[in-house]
């Protein structure tokens, strides 16, 4: 029997805040989660931006990689992304120009299209500025990738100039990011996680097929999310993984709180219509023993040919983040 291919396997956190805790919480746990990661041996660490969600206090991921990477030792550190569309290129550049001085060799600077947010509070971002629009992205991903890196391209430069440059990555749930990565020859990691229903396959064949080799990556480079827990038991684990259901289901309807506990999730007033639109929401993919987790992780990796991986897994406690993360690390032989 062939062995299965192990690949490095990554982390991905949004600093969750839970019923009964507040933000300052939230952010401890994750930094409490990537002292765990980076001594269980995960490849990188990487946290989200999202606005205006009561669950979620990753709203500034330069910041939280900052504090992350201060608290850890080895693992690569980044951004899982930065909304492009949401900033400036060249204040993206110098953000991570700097946090690329401070921790050298050790930043990532995931980029994605979409708000992180609502349409009104994506506004409220931009404000009026002509120069913060979806349709410029493409143009203002290439500025930046010319701010960071040794192949200069404007006149201006990102500093403090860092003597290495952070690894630069697409982010995506469609062909469209797979195409820009392509196109400009850079890693992609698509967000399987969250958008199990669409074309991973086609993306990812776009990606490669279309892939130009650049200054920076010679070959394509896919990670894929997934979301998992592990737990002892299989009943264990779904337990754990109600409340990461209930907020899937909470921010399909608007009803945006803190992320309940396994309690309350389980025993959720939920109408019929709640309950039929939970059979299409992702929630947690991989919940069950770390065996079970594994091997859907090893069918992920066979189908995709993913190069990486990268695990989320919203729950209540980052105690229990911790536990799975080390369940898993033990059964993939990390």
């Amino acid at each position: 029997m062939t062995a299965p291919n192990r690949v490095p396997l990554s982390v991905l956190d949004l600093a969750t805040v839970r019923e009964g805790y507040g933000s300052p919480d939230a952010l401890r746990g994750t930094i409490e989660i990537a002292k765990t990661a980076d001594e269980l041996g995960y490849a990188r660490f990487w946290v989200a931006e999202h606005h205006n969600m009561p669950a979620v206090a990753s709203t500034a991921p330069p910041v939280l990689i900052g504090a992350v990477a201060a608290n850890t030792h080895r693992i690569r550190v980044g951004s899982g992304g930065v909304m492009l569309p949401n900033h400036m290129p060249f204040v993206v550049a110098e953000q991570f120009a700097l946090l690329e001085a401070l921790y050298p060799d050790r930043i990532d600077l995931g980029i994605g299209r979409a708000p992180g947010t609502d349409q009104a509070t994506a506004a409220a971002l931009r404000g009026v500025s002509p120069y913060l629009t979806v349709e410029q992205f493409p143009e203002h991903l290439q500025t930046l990738l010319g701010l960071l890196g040794k192949e200069q391209t404007t006149r201006l430069r990102a500093t403090p100039a860092p003597e290495t440059f952070p690894e630069v990555w697409m982010l995506g749930s469609s062909t469209y990011g797979a195409q820009v990565a392509a196109a400009l020859g850079l890693p992609f990691c698509y967000a399987y996680h969250f958008a199990m229903s669409s074309d991973v396959d086609g993306a990812l064949r776009l990606y490669r097929d279309g892939f130009r080799p650049s200054p920076r990556y010679s070959r394509p480079h896919v990670m894929v999310s997934a979301s998992a827990i592990a737990a002892e038991t299989t009943e264990e684990a779904q337990f754990l993984a109600g409340p990461s259901r209930v907020m899937a289901l909470s921010l399909r309807t608007g009803r945006l709180g803190p992320m309940v506990s396994p309690e309350s999730a389980a025993r959720a007033d939920l109408s019929d219509l709640d309950r039929a639109m939970l059979q299409s929401l992702p929630g947690t993919q991989y919940a069950g023993t770390a065996d079970e987790v594994v091997a859907g992780l090893d069918a992920l990796v066979e189908r995709t040919g993913a190069d990486e991986l990268i695990l989320a897994g919203a729950v209540y406690d980052p105690a229990t983040r911790q536990e799975s993360l080390a369940r898993i690390a033990k059964a993939w032989g990390l």
